[in-house]
């Protein structure tokens, strides 16, 4: 009796701890075929998940802000305009000297020190590239900008390289505003490309890049020397020029605009220093210390760029091959007015000699009537 007992509790202890061992391996194969995206969410559920999932949105936070210096969000929140098509059938690239002294360009320059959030555009990108938000990219002796990694300049450099003072506190650059060269920061040099999209039929202005310009007078009286700092890619700090405005006025205070929109509208006004072409040249090599030609070069090709823009679909002086050539040849002109309407006739009106000599004719006629004969 005993040992059926036994026997009977043995069995039941088998098949429970089998029945075990198939739930247990049922639940692994359930966890195993769900979707890797399910896994991950189960497995962030729980207390080591969660300080997983934090350390992961540092990490993907921080790539971002690497990535540009803007984070995802800040994308959404201030987007850019699209680039340049790189298809296009016809552009120029043109440099242009911004003088800040000019009334159109006088709003980059104001405020010369900060004033609470108002920062003009050198000391803004300024704290921007010393934050780590956009990089900068060094200028080189010819004058041509190089805007790719290679190319980035750390701005410890630029601070050792212009005397510019600064604190290093734990490994951060500190400046105080009142050593920022802001006031000695006259003059940008632009770089803008005109071209034609041929996609939607028009044309553009667009800024490429710009690189403020140290102005420092000469302590014996002598010219002024320029001290070209670091070419900015203009696409990299567009996001946050549309945060920060700009006065257009010196009579109202209230006409301001910001920072994008002053170059995207090319409301800013320079001269042209230099264009693209194949002996990589500027306009001062091409005239030859010669200030006449120098200054006929610059309205050249500006007078290039308006009769571009003007006559991107057909002359305006001109309004058809018909009229242009009926101008130049008197013949065709006679052509020109026979296909349009043909010679006019005009109905002769009857004299009145005529209607009398007729009438008084017709008056003295004798009439004859003939009887014809019977046989």
């Amino acid at each position: 009796m005993n040992k059926t007992m036994n026997m009977i509790i043995k069995n039941r202890w088998m098949m429970v701890i089998g029945l075990s061992f198939i739930i247990c391996h049922l639940s692994f194969s359930e966890a195993q075929a769900q979707p890797k995206q399910r896994r991950n969410q189960q497995t962030l559920q729980t207390p080591q998940g969660s300080l997983q999932r934090g350390n992961q949105q540092q990490g993907n936070q921080q790539q971002g802000t690497q990535q540009g210096g803007m984070t995802q969000r800040m994308r959404i929140q201030y987007p850019t305009a699209p680039d340049m098509p790189e298809d296009v059938v016809w552009r120029r690239d043109i440099y242009r000297e911004i003088d800040l002294n000019e009334e159109e360009n006088a709003g980059l320059y104001d405020p010369v020190e900060p004033q609470g959030k108002r920062l003009n555009l050198f000391t803004y990108v300024f704290k921007l590239a010393l934050s780590g938000y956009i990089p900068v990219y060094e200028y080189n002796l010819d004058g041509n900008e190089v805007l790719e990694a290679s190319a980035k300049v750390d701005m410890k450099s630029i601070l050792d390289n212009y005397h510019i003072m600064y604190e290093e506190q734990q490994g951060k650059l500190k400046v105080d505003n009142s050593d920022i060269p802001s006031p000695e920061v006259k003059m940008y040099y632009l770089k803008e490309c005109a071209y034609y999209d041929q996609a939607n039929s028009s044309f553009h202005i667009k800024p490429i890049a710009f690189c403020p310009v140290m102005v420092r007078e000469d302590d014996f009286g002598g010219e002024a020397a320029k001290y070209p700092l670091f070419w900015v890619k203009y696409s990299e700090v567009e996001p946050y020029l549309s945060r920060q405005a700009i006065k257009t006025s010196d009579v109202n205070d209230a006409a301001q605009m910001n920072m994008d929109d002053y170059f995207t509208l090319n409301k800013y006004k320079g001269k042209i220093y230099k264009t693209a072409n194949r002996l990589g040249k500027t306009l001062a090599q091409v005239a030859g210390g010669d200030s006449a030609k120098y200054s006929s070069e610059q309205l050249r090709i500006e007078a290039e760029l308006e009769a571009f823009r003007q006559n991107l679909f057909g002359d305006k002086a001109k309004k058809d091959s018909i009229d242009s050539l009926a101008t130049a040849d008197p013949k065709a002109a006679k052509a020109v007015a026979k296909a349009k309407g043909g010679k006019e006739k005009t109905p002769r009106a009857r004299t009145k000699r005529e209607h009398s000599s007729g009438s008084s004719g017709g008056s003295q006629a004798a009439r004859v009537s003939v009887r014809r004969e019977r046989h």
